[in-house]
């Protein structure tokens, strides 16, 4: 438990309840994007289901893809799975 000075709570127009929610949202959101907790255990720490915290993401400027990217980054060029071709269909 965290104990919040009633000058913090004030001077945010927040109540205990309400900043604390915002706290864990806060670290949550920050430790997802150092890497630290993949998107699974930051949601379970905002107290929200894994789609609402990567809608979440947006609002703090956080890509939720990063991870994902970075993978696919590191793979040579001659393992990359290969994708279908895009044709255009004759009408």
């Amino acid at each position: 438990m965290i104990d919040i000075p009633e000058k913090v709570l004030l001077s945010q127009k927040a109540d205990e309840t309400s900043f604390a929610r915002e706290l864990r949202v806060l670290a949550a959101v920050k430790l997802f994007e150092l890497g630290r907790l993949s998107s699974g255990r930051a949601a379970e720490l905002a107290g929200m289901q894994r789609t609402e915290l990567l809608l979440e993401l947006g609002r703090y400027r956080v890509f939720p893809f990063k991870a994902e990217l970075q993978e696919l980054a590191s793979y040579p060029l001659t393992k990359r799975p290969s994708l279908p071709l895009m044709t255009k269909n004759p009408m």
